[in-house]
């Protein structure tokens, strides 16, 4: 029996945490992972000179892959492949094509071989998107993340938890950098806590080896063969793990210099403007809460399960599993987050709130609930 004893919510506009109750500290470390690198010292971004040599170090492995800086158009293609057990939506081959030109804007289509399509056009400022109906699906929102923004925005970094840590991946020194949404605890934690993401970078090249917004969930970049666009180099294959098991391996298959594209695909068809302005594809927020567990179970110290998910534009938590899979309350906390009702977060200014579906990780302390 679980119940609900904390709860706390953070509408900002990308990665973000809040830590309420017997949350405010979490002290346990997260279960081990072959990509979990952090096993030795972290340092504390004390002082502003480290604070701003962190925030540096992430944005210019951030600037790699935000490839409409390079003011160029290009074609890029990609192929990727899910293998979820069924914990979320259409696993199998996945297709993917990206073309931009500055003059015209962005277009990108996706299939999968389990029938999803889309096309998607941004062009003036406006979204417009065609093909299956609902929402965008989790695997494909998480391909797209992986490739072009997997992150933390420097102005998000700027104001966070900062910590550092050496670690090795393939036989190289990479340097992870931990951010937190809250300064709390943070400096003390003899491991990586449960809110901070993770990402090791190589020191020499600038290029992220090792994403983790939350722990149970990698990204590990291979660069073999990189393709590279106007001084951008682009991971030739991304691995995406949860729970220590491989969920989805994505390939760039091309990506090459366009002279110009061709101005017609980024007009919108008739049956695009009648649907509206498109979702947009929004940042991660992390979510924390105390739950209550039955005393006889014989736990005698908290357990830790984190759930992932996607927040549709309408509000609807989907495609939601655990990311602790083997851990006995991992059911339960997929079944708990189900039942909370999200709210649709809104930019500073706006009345409606935009349209948007974002990734949504409910990290769940459950205690004995005759601890206080």
């Amino acid at each position: 029996m679980v119940s609900s004893r904390a709860l706390c919510w953070i509408t900002a506009a990308t990665l973000s945490f809040c830590a309420v109750g017997q949350t405010a500290v979490l002290v346990e470390p997260p279960p081990g992972d072959p990509l979990e690198l952090v096993t030795g010292q972290i340092e504390p971004a004390s002082t502003a000179a480290m604070r701003q040599s962190a925030v540096e170090f992430l944005g210019r492995a951030q600037a790699n892959y935000a490839l409409a800086t390079a003011g160029q158009a290009y074609r890029l293609s990609v192929t990727f492949t899910v293998n979820s057990g069924g914990k979320t939506q259409y696993d199998g081959v996945w297709w993917m094509d990206q073309t931009f030109d500055p003059r015209y804007g962005l277009r990108w289509t996706a299939e999968s071989e389990g029938g999803y399509t889309i096309t998607e056009i941004s062009a003036n400022g406006q979204r417009y998107s065609d093909g299956t109906p609902g929402y965008i699906p989790l695997r494909l929102h998480e391909a797209r993340a992986a490739l072009f923004d997997p992150i933390p925005s420097a102005g998000y970094a700027a104001h966070a938890g900062i910590r550092t840590s050496t670690a090795t991946f393939h036989g190289n020194e990479v340097t992870c950098v931990l951010i937190a949404g809250t300064h709390s605890a943070s400096a003390s934690a003899p491991a990586r806590r449960w809110d901070e993401s993770e990402d090791c970078i190589d020191p020499q090249s600038g290029l992220l080896m090792v994403h983790s917004q939350v722990p149970g969930r990698y990204f590990a970049y291979d660069y073999t063969n990189a393709p590279q666009f106007a001084g951008h180099v682009f991971p030739s294959s991304i691995t995406v793990t949860e729970g220590g098991k491989t969920v989805s391996r994505i390939s760039v298959d091309r990506l090459e210099p366009l002279p110009a594209a061709d101005p017609s695909l980024f007009v919108p068809t008739p049956q695009m403007l009648e649907g509206g302005e498109a979702p947009a594809l929004a940042g991660a927020q992390k979510f924390s809460r105390v739950l209550s567990m039955d005393p006889s179970a014989g736990a005698a110290t908290a357990r830790f399960v984190c759930v992932f998910g996607l927040l549709t534009a309408s509000g609807e938590l989907v495609e939601a599993h655990s990311l602790q899979p083997s851990d006995p309350y991992s059911a339960a906390a997929v079944a708990a987050a189900l039942q909370i009702h999200f709210p649709r977060p809104k930019l500073p200014g706006q009345i409606v709130p935009q349209p948007q579906q974002h990734f949504v990780f409910v990290i769940e302390k459950f205690v004995p609930s005759n601890q206080s």
